[in-house]
């Protein structure tokens, strides 16, 4: 074959093959609109700002190491290739103290680093600690049912399934506990997730500062219905959250122990529901059912109950599985 033919078809090859290469690169990137929005970077309160904050410092930092060390593996792939007879080669060498300052005094510095900011963040990050503000919370207890979330407002007597209002820049602190399994409630844009329990009682507080409706969740595999269990967290302004009670209010529904029976039943995709008014003492009574005690009758002995307020129910989970 004519050199020069050959040449130009190895070019011509070589050519497609970057072609190639490219247009498979190019196939790829409509799967980056999946990262757009997303719900841990778009915070819209003040504790998920602050998560927000301490991912991207905790990932900046630990990115000091794996980055030098992507760029070195590649540089000493190619320095170090069979075909670069200008490479020292050094079969004998073994150390280098200069080399085992810098790998081992970096990453122990960041270690160090990480540790504080850890160490920190988890107590002004802590879930059961109230947001300091200059209103008064807004008291909502949960309950994670198979599979759909009941929303109880005590301070209004009127309770939602699968909807959760808040006023905006108003504290809510949340009472948690299960009906069923273990499950786990969340709302990305807001903040933290709490896990809920049966028999146990948790805490969590949140707060929203943009009026909006945000997805909540339940991040923890439950059965089959697991998927569908989600929710709308809705932060509106206190003139709409009032107008929304006085809507609640108007559903004439009544939740009481013959309504939870029927919600306590497995479904899948429950619609949203509104109830005029509540039994009193109703997340209690669920606490209690599986051997469970209300945070202000738990005491040390010797003490009057309510004396001292614990946090975290004493009691043992019960257990029990959900239909699959």
């Amino acid at each position: 074959m004519n050199p020069a033919t050959h040449s130009a078809r190895r070019a011509t090859l070589a050519g497609r093959a970057r072609a190639g290469r490219w247009f498979g690169l190019a196939a790829l990137l409509p799967l980056l609109t999946g990262c757009r929005n997303l719900e841990l970077f778009n915070p819209m309160g003040s504790i998920a700002e602050q998560e927000m904050q301490l991912i991207l410092v905790c990932t900046g930092l630990m990115l000091l190491v794996v980055i030098p060390v992507i760029i070195l593996t590649l540089y000493f792939a190619w320095h170090y290739r069979e075909s670069n007879k200008e490479a020292t080669y050094a079969p004998t060498w073994s150390h280098s103290t200069a080399i085992e300052v810098v790998v081992w005094t970096i990453p122990c510095l960041i270690v160090v680093v990480l540790g504080v900011l850890i160490w920190k963040s988890t107590h002004a990050l802590d879930p059961y600690r109230p947001i300091e503000s200059d209103k008064a919370p807004l008291r909502v207890e949960v309950v994670s049912l198979n599979w759909k979330w009941l929303f109880i407002y005590p301070d209004h007597n009127v309770a939602t399934v699968n909807e959760l209002v808040m006023p905006v820049d108003t504290p809510v602190a949340f009472k948690l506990t299960s009906e069923s399994m273990m499950n786990a409630f969340f709302v990305p844009q807001l903040g933290s997730m709490v896990y809920t329990m049966p028999a146990m009682q948790s805490r969590l507080h949140l707060i929203g500062h943009t009026p909006g409706t945000y997805a909540g969740m339940s991040s923890a595999y439950s059965g089959a219905g697991f998927s569908d269990m989600k929710f709308d967290a809705r932060v509106m302004t206190e003139a709409d959250f009032e107008q929304w009670l006085a809507q609640s209010r108007g559903t004439a529904q009544h939740l009481g122990q013959a309504r939870l029976a029927e919600l306590e039943k497995p479904t899948h995709g429950a619609p949203m529901q509104r109830f005029a008014s509540v039994d009193t003492g109703l997340f209690d009574s669920i606490l209690r059912r599986y051997g469970g005690m209300p945070d202000d009758e738990i005491c040390l002995p010797g003490e009057a109950p309510g004396a001292k307020t614990q946090l975290v129910s004493l009691a043992a989970p019960a257990s029990r599985t959900a239909e699959n």
